[in-house]
């Protein structure tokens, strides 16, 4: 495993940094070293350095809210985190707005040095992280003359899907999103073209013509997605990766060969997955490993896969470290006495 240098930022003196949602979007960053870190945070885990305990969720009873919390430690960079997110659904107004609200944060703590390090709003790395470990699922799981990828969903996971893929795939040929947003499938080109200046982006005009010609299939969809791609409509050796909705469970069910970010998470989180007796099957493999070696990303060319990509704290933990040490080079955020 390669080692990441770690720049202490930990103040002394009982101050903590604070970096609000407008610091983090000056930050600076590649995709290569965004895919780099991610890679690492597994890396470690599979190692068994670092610790991801199971998430804790909370429901409000009248259905307005949500909430859960994630600890973990990521021990290759000797980072502790703390995530925490919220979303208020709220009551329908008088023009039929929920008037929805999310936040989400992430505090760490320089495990070396017992110093904390930051408190940073965490919208931007968890919408990094996620399609980077799908882009490390392709990597990994995808046929070796993988061409062509389509990515179901244009909201803030479908944006950034198909420029980590270019990243981490640059042998891929046809790069294409079905949404049905006008607004978020123009965010996607444009996300492409910032990343990928030469690369281009096909809209969908045919969602089965186009699932069964893709060797990449991702699952970014919201839950009001009328999108369900479905296993019959696959060709021969096809990766398809569920993220948030578009895909049939029966890709799940039928598969020759399954994945998980973490199975124990996904036992959780997969509940819309379930068989009609409510149970999940057995994966095959966990990314983590496959990542490591010790566990094969497929074993055979024909394999059609399926992928549940789950976020695992230890991957929020290690963008936030990256990004903190980033953002005080920068001269971003602000100080503030704590304790």
């Amino acid at each position: 495993m390669e080692t990441i240098l770690i720049f202490n930022t930990a103040p002394e003196d009982g101050s903590l940094q604070v970096f609000n949602k407008h610091d983090m979007s000056k930050v600076d960053f590649s995709l290569t070293e965004i895919l780099y870190a991610i890679d690492a945070a597994y890396k470690a885990y599979s190692a068994g350095l670092s610790d991801n305990p199971r998430k804790l969720t909370t429901n409000g009873k009248d259905g307005r809210s949500v909430s859960y919390a994630m600890l973990g430690r990521d021990g290759q960079r000797g980072t502790i985190g703390l995530k925490s997110s919220y979303k208020f659904h709220g009551n329908p107004g008088k023009n039929g707005q929920n008037g929805q609200k999310y936040y989400t944060s992430l505090l760490l703590f320089d495990d070396a040095t017992g110093l904390p390090l930051a408190l940073m709003d965490c919208s931007l790395v968890g919408g990094l992280r996620t399609p980077a470990a799908s882009a490390l699922i392709a990597r990994e799981c995808a046929q070796r003359n993988a061409e062509c990828a389509l990515v179901i969903g244009c909201g803030t996971q479908g944006q950034m899907a198909l420029p980590f893929l270019a990243t981490a795939m640059p042998q891929l040929k046809r790069l294409i999103v079905h949404g049905r947003h006008t607004e978020g499938v123009n965010a996607v080109v444009e996300k492409m073209k910032r990343f990928h200046p030469n690369r281009t982006v096909e809209v969908s005009t045919n969602l089965r013509a186009e699932a069964g010609v893709a060797d990449i299939i991702i699952g970014a969809a919201g839950p009001r997605s009328l999108a369900r791609v479905q296993h019959d409509w696959l060709k021969p050796g096809a990766l398809s990766i569920l993220v948030g909705y578009g895909l049939h469970p029966d890709l799940l069910h039928k598969a020759d060969y399954r994945i998980a970010t973490n199975e124990a998470q996904m036992q959780i989180t997969g509940a819309d997955l379930v068989d009609s007796d409510g149970k999940l099957p057995a994966v095959d493999a966990e990314l983590p490993d496959i990542l490591s070696g010790s566990q094969s990303g497929r074993h055979d060319q024909d394999q059609r896969i399926f992928a549940y990509n789950s976020g695992m704290v230890i991957t929020d933990i290690a963008l936030g470290r990256l990004f903190v040490e980033r953002a005080s080079a920068q001269g971003l955020g602000r100080t503030v006495q704590m304790w």
